[in-house]
């Protein structure tokens, strides 16, 4: 009795040291594509399909969301998520933030680093974690650098910039346990309707975001990560948002092939190791109406796999969006099942996000067991994802080291890059002439008439406030005499739009009125809006109209766009003040050809903090306007080409 618990205290003693190790010691980062597997890891993956069960494998084709928020490994809610893991034998989660009332709730990375590490610890393979990180890792956490748009990135015409934003952001996310970001968008914006993706994608023109698109992917490569060019065979020339229906897209093959897959194959010979296939109906490639590429053997194996010779792993867009589940009646667990089935016999080789995991899995098992979905085409797919997770090490090694998150992330280098690049991105797309102010008439008095008349009105740059020394503790020593107003037209005033932009314009005019405004407000705030607007010397109006998954259109002004109450209110207040208006578009670059009375326009092309400050930087002189429109406004700029220089 006595050597058995002798052998099981150096047991436990051994296994306690192995998993101090295995904190201490992350696996360094691989800068390979996950196709490029050593032969040790292709071996480890093969021999570990040999051993796998049917369950297990059909386990590893699944991918779920894992919402970072703080959970004890002992509580309900971690338990919940681990034995959804060991459940379903899932072999990856996508990781993201919880959601409240519409609003992202962000924490921080290191609370994400602690999860991915327990899930790694409670799996009995190695899982592979994967984020939305199209602005790096801010848009899911608070922490990490953070960078624009892509489109702002589009303006610039800096290919290297597109490079160290893949480069920074694998390195950021390997640091906090994920893998694999489902980016670049390589998608072509060639309609200005566009309500999804607009400035996700880097532009309108095929050659300048096939060359940012092959940069973002060998940068993500030397970041240690895996990248996904999305969404395939090209989401730009929609005007309806997959999230809500099915998408369509009525290019010929001869335009598709000139402009809606040129980005994919440059993303394809730069080594992209993942493609996400969208939720799109393509007539000219598949004629079948109930059929978008998601379910298409045409487009996902025969296009995509075949002829552009893609052999790297197969991702369906979420599952759960209604322009999939509309065609199999909802997400009740047979058609979710129905669906994954579908995807997997059209080429996919993971399902995201499926409406019920339950029925998915269970609906896959069947289809095996039946023969209508051959186990060898299952084996296929599992092989191609425990070859990533090889290629990525972490068979040798599945943790990270928490010790190493807060200096790993946000580096002061890496925080200048990305904000030369915001400040690079800023476009000015008009401006009107500066105004000569009337001298005063003979019939006015000498008394009342001005010693010397003012000079001509020149709206930019804003001109600096001031401020007087405290007389008293809590007291800002503002002087209100500056004049200016700031209006934040957003959707949703408690969101994070526009609090970047205000402190930044409070440093350089302390007493700037700024006032947030949603569809919810604009009608309560107009009277005195339109009033403070008459006695402003200078106004700002920023305008936070961006992709937002989910959003129902606005039929007026198009989308992304302010819904009604804030476009009236907008319309409303250039009619009142336009030649003393600035409006910035923090965001959807078309916005001012449903305005026509705006006389000064500037885009960042971004709501990201970084375009806040470049915003706030130009606005006051500090910073030109290198930035050159990557779309063309109809009625009111064309695209600007530019050079792109390899990095």
């Amino acid at each position: 009795m006595v050597f058995k618990m002798r052998n099981r205290l150096r047991l436990v003693l051994i296994l306690l040291v192995l998993d101090a190790l295995a904190f201490a010691s992350p696996a360094p980062a691989k800068k390979a594509s996950a196709a490029s597997a050593d032969p040790n890891g292709v071996h480890w993956a093969d021999r570990t399909l040999r051993k796998m069960s049917l369950e297990e494998k059909v386990g590893q084709l699944f991918m779920v969301w894992a919402r970072v928020e703080f959970m004890n490994p002992s509580g309900p809610d971690y338990d919940r998520l681990r034995d959804e893991m060991q459940t379903y034998h899932l072999g990856s989660f996508g990781i993201t933030a919880s959601v409240e009332s519409g609003l992202l709730v962000k924490d921080s990375p290191l609370d994400a680093a602690a999860l991915t590490n327990q899930l790694q610890r409670d799996s009995p393979l190695p899982l592979l974690f994967a984020a939305d990180f199209e602005r790096g890792l801010p848009m899911r956490f608070h922490g990490g650098t953070g960078f624009p748009h892509a489109m702002a990135i589009g303006a610039t015409g800096n290919a290297d910039y597109a490079y160290q934003f893949g480069r920074i952001t694998a390195s950021e996310a390997r640091a906090i346990g994920i893998h694999w970001n489902f980016y670049p968008d390589a998608d072509v914006n060639s309609n200005p309707d566009n309500p999804i993706i607009n400035t996700r994608a880097f532009g309108e023109d095929p050659a300048e975001v096939s060359a940012l698109v092959s940069a973002f992917v060998r940068g993500a490569h030397a970041g240690g990560g895996m990248a996904t060019a999305k969404h395939f065979p090209g989401h730009g020339d929609t005007s309806t948002d997959s999230h809500l229906a099915l998408s369509r897209v009525d290019a010929t093959r001869a335009r598709l092939d000139q402009v809606e897959l040129a980005p994919f194959r440059a993303a394809i010979a730069a080594g992209v190791d993942s493609v996400m296939i969208g939720h799109l109906l393509v007539p000219s490639l598949e004629p079948d109406p109930n059929r978008p590429a998601t379910i298409s053997s045409i487009i996902t194996t025969g296009l995509l796999q075949t002829e552009l010779g893609f052999h790297g792993i197969v991702v369906t867009d979420a599952m759960d969006m209604n322009g999939l589940t509309r065609i199999f009646g909802g997400n009740t667990p047979q058609s979710a099942g129905r669906a994954a089935v579908e995807a997997l016999k059209a080429g996919a080789d993971l399902v995201l996000i499926p409406g019920d995991l339950d029925g998915a899995y269970n609906g896959v098992l069947q289809a095996v067991e039946s023969g209508e979905l051959p186990e060898s085409r299952i084996d296929q797919s599992v092989a191609k994802i425990l070859r990533a997770k090889a290629a990525l090490g972490l068979q040798r090694n599945r943790f990270v080291d928490l010790n190493a998150v807060t200096s790993a992330l946000e580096q002061p280098e890496n925080a200048a890059i990305a904000q030369q690049m915001a400040d690079d991105a800023v476009t000015l797309v008009r401006q009107s002439a500066p105004e000569p102010v009337a001298a005063p008439s003979q019939a006015t008095s000498p008394a009342s008439a001005p010693q010397n008349p003012p000079p001509q009105f020149k709206l930019l740059p804003l001109p600096l406030g001031s401020a007087a020394a405290p007389q008293f503790a809590y007291h800002s020593g503002v002087l209100p005499a500056n004049h200016l107003l700031v209006l934040v037209f957003t959707d949703d005033v408690r969101s994070e739009n526009g609090r970047a932009l205000a402190r930044e314009v409070r440093d350089r005019v302390p007493d700037a009125r700024i006032v947030y405004i949603d569809d919810t407000l604009a009608p309560v705030l107009a009277p005195q809006v339109l009033a403070a607007a008459a006695s402003a010397e200078r106004i700002v109006a920023a305008v936070y109209a961006i992709p937002t998954p989910g959003r129902m259109p606005t039929a007026d002004t198009g989308s992304p766009a302010l819904a009604s109450g804030t476009s009236a209110l907008l319309a409303d207040l250039l009619k009142a003040a336009a030649a003393k208006t600035v409006v910035v578009a923090m965001g959807n670059p078309y916005l001012i050809a449903h305005y026509p009375a705006i006389q000064n326009y500037v885009c960042t092309f971004s709501s990201a903090q970084v375009s806040e400050e470049s915003a706030a930087k130009f606005l006051f002189g500090e910073i030109p306007a290198h930035g050159h429109l990557p779309i063309t406004i109809p009625g009111i700029a064309p695209r600007v080409p530019m050079a792109l220089p390899q990095p």
